[in-house]
Order: structure tokens, then sequence, then C-alpha cells
């Protein structure tokens, strides 16, 4: 007989038993205070520590996890973060004291930010306040939770959700969260079972957990017969996947035989190592934010990292898009600071076109890889057509350069990642030689909800008839004018989406590498003439 059950949102499909494993910020750890200097002293070390962990989790790390906790190492090594810590230390104050009060601070303006997104950050500050504490009490980092388990917390940070085995089985319950914020999407990819959106009622779990992603419930204290059905159907759903991957280097055709291209997004070098480039039909979402520091400048870098993504994909189409920063990919002295909602701000395109030294080398070394294969530049966080026409310029002056030296290159496609609402729905007055939709911020900018704001989860949802409609005029714009139009954001991988994205007329996935074999299993499933007939 089952306790009790609790309801929450689905977040990732799959079913886990085990037995729940509570994650708080630190409590009761102390240390013995020394004097200024040292208390200063103490905590650069454990800043410094900390640094280091995240910089070797993220060289461990492929995809958009890496992209993810490249935020934590941003604010780790932006002096500003500890500017306030060691103010405190002068006035006396013992250096734990001193982060915590600092990190308070931050964590507050975050979760009083006007932006969801910003607010369900301050998840991420407190993984760097626990991180930094667990170095100054001297305390060793084991993990969250040990094989196995159901992680229950508030919320959790991705750094936190990457350092379990998830291998071995194991589930999450949050308090918080949202079926569209970052740790969703990292459960998904690695099919790990996750319910979010309990509220205070997470604080009262304990025991044997029985965690169902599909249908958002939370069981406590399961009898041995749920529990053996539960572990006949995440049993199925391993078969359903072993299946996926056995068929995985097949093409992706409906049941009516219509062929529906799907591609990977790549966000590092690791990412290339996750599945066969003959599994997919190309890389649909090559992110270009490693490129910090002197790599902006570094033309030769770029062009040797453009042309590993293009040996790998070995004479397929490769999308790569040109540097996304800001919102919460900050580059010092790149991205702008102190923007009051950066995430309507100074970001992608509009950044690259303030910075045009820097735009120029990327667009060079792009050309340059362009003479390797079918290379596609895609601009992001495009608004207007003058941007567009803007960019181009750049692209042709670089190409005349080239043309006056004796570097080989080629002229690659110029597209444009379809991500504001009011681009969108002018897709026909773009120029453009491809279209590809990123609905992630389409979603939460058209139902003015974030993706990862708990409160609002329900709203930013890919499947809001607004936001359907917005993707169908994209793809009748894309035919009208006779390119290519695909869809590289987390619904492309979301097979409770895919039948509608295909309905709406998108004939190609951009996904990331571990959602490709049950992507394609997914599409195989559906007719769409029957689709067709639904409308």
């Amino acid at each position: 007989m089952v306790e009790r059950c609790i309801r929450g949102r689905a977040a990732s499909e799959g079913v886990a038993v085990g037995p729940a494993v509570i994650l708080r910020a630190l409590e009761g750890a102390s240390r013995a205070k020394g004097s200024l200097a040292e208390e200063h002293a103490t905590l650069a070390a454990a800043v410094a520590r900390a640094r280091g962990e995240v910089a070797e989790l993220i060289g461990t790390l492929e995809g958009d996890a890496a992209e993810l906790i490249g935020f934590q190492l941003a604010l780790l090594e932006d002096d500003a973060l500890t500017e306030s810590a060691y103010a405190h230390i002068e006035s006396g104050v013992a250096a734990e004291a001193a982060w915590r009060a600092a990190m308070a601070a931050e964590i507050a303006g975050y979760e009083a930010a006007d932006d969801e997104y910003f607010r369900a950050r301050a998840s991420d500050l407190a993984d760097i306040r626990d991180r930094v504490l667990r170095h100054l009490f001297g305390l060793a980092d084991d993990g969250p939770a040990p094989a196995g388990a159901i992680v229950v917390a508030r919320d959790l940070a991705p750094s936190a959700f990457l350092s379990v085995d998830w291998t071995k089985g194991g589930g999450i319950v949050l308090g918080d969260g949202s079926p569209t914020s970052h740790v969703a999407m990292l459960a998904r990819g690695r099919g790990v079972p996750m319910v979010v959106g309990l509220g205070p009622a997470w604080e009262t779990l304990s025991g044997l957990l029985l965690v169902d992603g599909g249908a958002g419930l939370v069981e406590i204290g399961p009898d041995a017969e749920r529990v053996a059905r539960a572990r006949a159907q995440a049993a199925t759903l391993v078969q359903r996947r072993a299946d996926a991957m056995a068929h995985q280097l097949e093409p992706a055709l409906t049941r009516d035989g219509t062929r529906i291209s799907v591609l990977v997004n790549i966000s590092g070098p690791a990412d290339m190592t996750a599945l066969p480039a003959a599994a997919c039909d190309g890389i649909g979402l090559a992110r270009t934010e490693f490129l910090t520091g002197n790599l902006l400048g570094d033309e030769e870098a770029q062009y040797q990292a453009y042309a590993e993504l293009m040996r790998w994909a070995d004479g397929r189409p490769v999308t790569i898009r040109t540097l996304d920063a800001g919102g919460d990919k900050p580059i010092p002295g790149y991205t702008v600071d102190g923007e009051s909602n950066p995430f309507l701000g100074l970001r992608g395109i509009r950044l690259s076109l303030r910075h045009p030294g820097i735009f120029r080398v990327q667009l060079r070394a792009l050309a340059r890889a362009a003479v390797l294969g079918s290379l596609k530049v895609m601009l992001p966080m495009v608004t207007n057509a003058r941007e567009l026409e803007e960019a181009r310029a750049h692209l042709r002056a670089v190409l005349a350069e080239l043309d006056d030296s004796s570097i080989a290159f080629a002229e690659p496609a110029f597209g444009i990642m379809v991500e504001v609402p009011a681009a969108a729905l002018a897709a026909q007055d773009f120029a453009a030689d491809f279209f590809s939709i990123g609905t992630n911020d389409l979603t939460q900018y058209a139902t003015a909800a974030s993706r990862d704001g708990a409160e609002v989860a329900d709203y930013a949802d890919v499947l809001h008839p607004g936001v359907l409609a917005m993707i169908a005029h994209v793809a009748r714009a894309g035919r009208a004018r006779g390119v290519d139009v695909s869809i590289c954001g987390d619904a492309a991988g979301d097979a409770r989406a895919i039948p509608a994205l295909l309905k709406a007329g998108v004939r190609a996935l951009s996904v990331s590498p571990g959602l490709l074999p049950m992507v394609k299993a997914a599409i195989r499933g559906l007719d769409l003439a029957a689709l067709a007939e639904d409308a």
C-alpha cells in the first residue's frame, strides 16, 4: 500500500525506485578564525580551488552540460563576486561568514530579478557558495548522492546533477524547478526520471521513493508489488532505448515514407564522441561560446576548431552559430555589464555587430573552413532584416580580403536563428539562405514565461497554439523562399512535441547527441497523412 502520493510536474520520462537523499545547504560546520591576512588568504585559496574544480568538471563534460557549467566558471572568475566578501573580512568578519554574507546578497539579487530565468539561476550561486564553503571548512566533496538514490532538493544546480553517476539508476525530485530548465534538459538527455514543482512538500520526503517522471508523480513508501511494477516499467523503457540505439544508423522515415532529417547539436569536441557521424544527417547547431579570452581574436585556433567539425561530419552539412554571448553567457570585455535585463539586451548578433573586428575574425575562420564541405553560418538573435544585411556586408568584406590572399576559402551559406517572435512573424522578409528555429527562446519570449521559472512553467510551452502558429509561419516562409527550415531548440528532442512540429511543416530536427536514437524512433512511429487529417 502506498503511504502517500504527491503530484508535481513531469520533467523527464522514466521510473526509478530508491532511497531518498536530501540535499540541503551546509549546516553546522565551523573553523578557527585567523588574522585579517590569513582570512583573506584562506578565502582566496578556497575560491581558487573551487574555480579549479569547476574548470576540471567542464573538461569532463560535453555538449550543453559544459556550456551550463561555464556559467559558474564565469562567475568564479569575476573578481566582483569576491570583492564584497573581502570587504567583510577587512571589517573583522571570519572568511566563512564573509563569504556567506556576500553570496546571500548575490543570491537575493538573482531571486529578486524581474527575469524568471535569472531567479532560476540562483541555484547556481548557491552551488558556488557551498562549493567554496566546503573548501573553507576542509570538507571533502563526495558528490551529492550515491548511485541509485533519489535526489531530493528544493532545486538542483547543473554541477550537482553532473557529479552523480546516473548510469547506476536513480531519479530527481525538486520542490521548485521547471520541465524546461537546464537540469531537466540534462536529465532527459541521460534518461534520468525527474519530477519538479512539488512545492514545500519536498521537505517531507524520506525513506523509499518511487519517481514516475512521465506522470509527474512521487510515491512514498511503495509496497513490494508497486516496486515490482515500476521496475518492469523501467526495464521496458531501457529496452526501448536499446532498440532505438540498434537502429540509430537507419534514416528517420515516417510510417508513410517521409524522410525527416535528424541532425545533432554540438557544443564542443567531446560531443563528437557521443555517436558516430553516420547516425545523423549533419550538425544542425554548433555552438561557439567556448571562444573566450584570446580565442576571440585567434583566427587560426577558430579555424582548427571548425575544421574538426567539418572532418567529423564527413561531407554532411555543418551549421555553425556565430558567437551567442550575452544573457546568461557573459564574456569579460565583450558582453555589457550591468544590463537591467540581459535577455532583452545586447546579445547574439547585436553584440557581434558592436564588435566588428572580433566578428570578422570569426567570419574569416568560417570562410576558410567552408572549403572542407557544406558549411552553413547561422546568426543568433536576429530581429530585423537590416541586421542580416549588415552581417552579410561583413562577410563580403572578409571574402574580398581572403580573395586578395593566398588562403583557400569558400563562401558559406548564411542563415538566421529564428528565436525572436518579431522575426518569426516576418520571416518572409529575410533574405536568408536557411532558417533554424530556436524554440527555447522563441517560446519564452512569445509566452512571457521563462523556461527555468517554476512558477510559470505551465505557460512556457512550445505547444501553445501561438508558438506553433509562428513555427508554421516560418515553415511556410521557408518553402516559399525555397530554403531549408529546421528546429534546433529543446522541443526537437521532445517526443511529446515532435508530432506537432512535423504537422506545422518542419522536416528537419537538430537534437543533442544522446537524444538522437529515441527521436528517430519517435518519428518512425508517426504517420504524416494522419497528422494532416487531424488539422
